[in-house]
């Protein structure tokens, strides 16, 4: 069954749009000026679990590096050296991905999922260069498992973003649409109603029935047209209402590979003619198990917050990879105390001296770049204190809620790690 033929045209136009939406996002990303003020201007950059060893490059190199990603992502559209071209951008993003855990958002997560899917798939193979090159042999149709894996993936972001709203906040106090929408009262025409806090709760509804349907009405034919319209409408006001990035726009053209072999051949004028060719795949076996154990970590991989104590929007143990978009307005603040055990002598840190203010935002809400920072401190004045000691006095809101204490005041971060544990240095646990 996962090896029927089908035609190759729904995987090109998914190549196409997804090398032209990386070319036209990385540029916008350099235009803003977001290289320099996230990959230059820091001195310290904050790391992922055991991703400690990915260090930032010289400066120099940064831009550079950004030019050949801009680069690779339109030979992905035309079909260049097409797998060269998808590697050599997958690694560079995935490396300025790595250098800093706080620039971590979902949509990039997912770029680099169904980039690194792409990459297994033979979308060169018709309506590209390395055809008209001869360097590949032209198919017009293939194994439908690699249209397949690319569902698979979509659905698995949907409905484990569905699963994830299915909180007492969003769905029996419309948390936190009741706190953004009223900003958004200045729009034409529309703008008033966003002060009812009834539109809140019917779009938390919504958003929930959505996200946990959409993969399902887009695999059903007769539902399709209809449930794509309701993407499109969906993830366009998202994009208007919330600074979300490039999310709506990924999920728009990623859908389009859900719709049928005939849709997609009229959009290359290309007709299905009846003559199957037969595409091998080399090494089946292998693939059929990496891709089972594949899907097999992304299924499992969002649940890992359930072996922990207490919620994973206030820990933020297991909150990275879960799919959970939009779903908290946090905030917080930390202040470190640099302390001599010997002498008993200490300081207040600073932070804007070690950290941008996206940084800073960021660090005060998860823990574990609370202990990062920590040793930094530590490290960047071991000539001033010869037995360090760092505390931190933190306080955290989550939707709209009274701060309470985050991290235990009277522990020295520096004998803590950061592990796969429950991190006991944290207090907060429960929403409350």
């Amino acid at each position: 069954m996962i090896n029927k033929e089908r035609s190759i045209y729904p995987l090109v136009t998914f190549r196409i749009l997804f090398g032209g939406l990386m070319f036209f996002t990385s540029i916008r990303f350099w235009m803003q000026g977001w290289v320099e003020k996230l990959y230059i201007q820091p001195t310290f950059f904050f790391k992922y679990y055991n991703f400690e060893w990915v260090d930032m490059c010289s400066q120099e190199y940064i831009k550079p590096l950004f030019f050949v990603m801009i680069i690779t992502a339109m030979f992905v559209v035309i079909g260049f050296f097409y797998r060269w071209s998808l590697a050599i951008f997958l690694c560079i993003f995935t490396y300025f991905e790595l250098v800093d855990a706080t620039n971590y958002l979902n949509h990039h997560y997912l770029v680099g999922l169904l980039g690194f899917l792409l990459l297994l798939t033979p979308a060169n193979r018709a309506f590209s260069l390395d055809v008209w090159r001869g360097a590949v042999k032209p198919k017009t149709t293939i194994p439908q498992f690699f249209i397949w894996m690319i569902m698979l993936q979509i659905g698995i972001v949907y409905t484990y973003a569905g699963i994830a709203k299915l909180n007492s906040d969003w769905i029996f106090h419309a948390l936190p649409l009741r706190i953004w929408l009223p900003e958004h009262q200045d729009l034409p025409f529309v703008g008033g109603l966003f002060k009812h806090v009834e539109l809140a709760y019917f779009f938390s509804w919504f958003g929930a029935f959505y996200d946990c349907t959409i993969f399902y009405f887009l695999c059903w034919k007769k539902s399709r047209p209809y449930a794509f319209v309701t993407v499109v409408v969906f993830h366009l006001m998202t994009y208007i209402l919330f600074n979300i990035g490039i999310f709506p726009w990924l999920m728009i053209t990623s859908n389009l590979i859900f719709f049928s072999d005939q849709f997609h051949q009229r959009l290359y004028r290309v007709s299905s003619n009846g003559n199957q060719q037969f595409f091998i795949v080399n090494h089946k076996k292998i693939l059929t198990f990496f891709l089972g154990l594949y899907f097999l970590i992304q299924i499992l991989l969002p649940l890992r917050h359930m072996v922990y104590a207490g919620s994973t929007y206030v820990t933020e143990i297991g909150y990275r990879f879960g799919w959970r978009v939009m779903l908290v307005e946090k905030a917080g603040i930390a202040t470190f105390i640099l302390k001599d055990k010997t002498t008993n002598r200490f300081m207040e840190i600073d932070n804007t001296q070690y950290l941008t203010s996206f940084q800073e935002k960021q660090m005060a809400i998860q823990p574990d770049f609370m202990l990062q920072f920590a040793q930094h401190i530590a490290h960047e004045n071991k000539d001033l204190v010869s037995d360090p000691q760092v505390y931190v006095n933190s306080f955290m809101t989550i939707n709209g809620r009274t701060s309470q204490r985050y991290i235990n005041p009277n522990i020295d971060l520096l004998t803590e790690n950061d592990d796969w544990g429950n991190k006991p240095f944290i207090i907060a646990r429960d929403l409350k």
